[in-house]
């Protein structure tokens, strides 16, 4: 008796055992109550056992009076937990998936795999027939890891349920497939539902939808469920994509690296010096490299050509453009003279190289020290600035990008101006990063203030003018992180 009140073990088996313990335990019950009623009887058999070893007769009646009594007690308490062997076969599923899902969290990390785990552990968790989850976008939910349904029919649920508003839960939620009034039939009949949020901490990763064809009822136990399983998935949702995140910032920075390296290798490692000519430069860049350029070339004992220039866009692509710009400048410098022949040439070079949505604005000129004299074209760029005698002039000739024509119109476009030099007239080429560069209020510096600090110190040197120039930007945008390239460049004729 006392054995079989010891049988505690039952409620912790699963239902196809506990079918296959009660009838082996019928049969047991069954077996030894025959042999007990036999061994009462006065067979022959009986009458030799017992005239041969009575204490053998009763032992055996012993063993077949306990077997009776410990299977029949078996029995019975296998037959009390058969009804609620269901229950406890979808809690130990539950146990044991998100065990396993715990481990998952931290092996899976591509986010498509991961999808497809969560459906698929949701599926056997609630012993659902469908699954699939719907991700947040910008513009709206994207489907993924369907499980036992197609997209479209998966699609016209999630909608369904977004347009009943079932989308702003806090907690999983109960609904009922036929009260959706779907458009169109499905090829399953769904007829009720479990949506749960993912969501973490910082983030709402969208919606673990699941299915069934059965009509029975859901209730507080699949919610609580479905909300433990949802958390666990979001979890695991939200390491794929930190670690994501993580992988993309570290391929941004080695680009960025790259990118800066290509920058630091094409601009020039100091300015050429000239009896007649003083320059000045100064090149600040942006933690996202720009594509801000500037160099000079030596094309003869008495002529400088410069240039300066800025590719649209940022990165490593707008380096490798930067890079191709002074190799076809160089070349172009030592073979043709003239500003505006040397931009139409650059453009046709450029026409098999750039892309559609890339352009270059620049500044060409040649300074003639044996004429005094300055040629200069402007495609697209900044207009450079001369000061003299105390005034500011914009050279605001007419002229495209390059890149953005590559027929008659750019070259009929570009504007050639030759600018007789005098004693102290300054030069001041520059990109958008200068007049472009923002305070706290996200106000533009401007050419009205950049052009009343260059007024003020006209007759200073080009480094203290550049210096000057600098500071009051950086003090303007102090509080706001630099997010283009600043390139300044200041020629004084003496």
């Amino acid at each position: 008796i006392f054995n079989s009140l010891k049988i505690s073990w039952i409620a912790f088996i699963v239902k196809k055992e506990k079918v296959t313990v009660l009838i082996i335990s019928m049969i047991l019950s069954i077996m030894f109550l025959g042999n007990m009623i036999s061994s009462s009887t006065d067979s022959t058999q009986n009458l030799i056992l017992t005239r041969f070893s009575p204490a053998l007769a009763q032992f055996l009646k012993i063993i077949m009076l306990y077997g009776i009594i410990y299977f029949s007690v078996l029995f019975f308490t296998t037959l009390f937990h058969i009804p609620t062997a269901e229950a406890y076969d979808r809690k130990a599923r539950e146990v044991s998936s998100l065990q396993y899902f715990s481990k998952l969290i931290t092996e899976v990390l591509d986010i498509d795999d991961l999808a497809n785990k969560i459906t698929e552990l949701a599926i056997k968790i609630h012993s659902a027939d469908a699954a699939w989850l719907a991700l947040e976008e910008d513009s709206g939910f994207k489907i993924i890891a369907n499980n036992n349904i197609d997209l479209v029919e998966s699609v016209k649920i999630t909608n369904s349920l977004i347009k009943r508003k079932e989308n702003n839960i806090i907690r999983g939620k109960i609904f009922n497939v036929p009260e959706l009034k779907l458009e169109g039939s499905l090829s399953n009949e769904f007829k009720t539902g479990l949506l749960a949020p993912l969501k973490t901490h910082n983030r709402n990763y969208g919606y673990l939808i699941v299915v069934n064809n059965s009509a029975s009822d859901l209730d507080d136990e699949d919610k609580d469920a479905i909300n433990t399983f949802a958390d666990y998935a979001s979890v695991a949702i939200d390491n794929a994509e930190l670690l994501k995140e993580s992988i993309e910032k570290e391929r941004l920075e080695k680009e960025l690296d790259v990118a800066r390296e290509i920058q630091r290798k094409i601009l020039p490692s100091g300015n050429p010096e000239f009896e007649k000519l003083k320059i000045a430069s100064v090149f600040i860049p942006a933690f996202e490299v720009g594509g801000d350029y500037y160099d000079f070339f030596e094309i003869s004992e008495d002529k400088l050509g410069l240039i300066i220039a800025d590719v649209s866009g940022k990165g490593i692509s707008a380096a490798f453009i930067m890079a191709e710009i002074k190799g076809i400048f160089e070349s172009l410098s030592k073979t043709i003279e003239n500003p505006k022949k040397i931009l139409i040439k650059a453009n046709e070079i450029l026409q098999r190289t750039l892309d559609r949505k890339n352009f270059v604005s620049a500044i060409y000129g040649i300074i003639d020290f044996k004429e005094n004299k300055l040629s200069i074209v402007r495609a697209g760029h900044c207009p450079a600035l001369l000061l003299r005698n105390n005034v500011i002039k914009n050279i605001h000739q007419s002229g495209m990008g390059l890149g953005l024509d590559f027929g008659a119109n750019f070259s009929n476009s570009l504007e050639q101006l030759d600018i007789d030099l005098y004693d102290d007239d300054t030069i001041v080429l520059y990109t958008d990063g200068i007049t472009e560069a923002k305070n706290i209020k996200l106000e533009d510096f401007g050419s009205n203030k950049f052009e009343q600090i260059l007024l003020e110190n006209s007759s200073k040197s080009p480094d203290e003018i550049s210096y000057k120039v600098i500071r009051e930007i950086l003090l303007y945008s102090s509080d706001v992180s630099q997010h283009d390239d600043i390139t300044l460049v200041i020629l004084k004729w003496t």
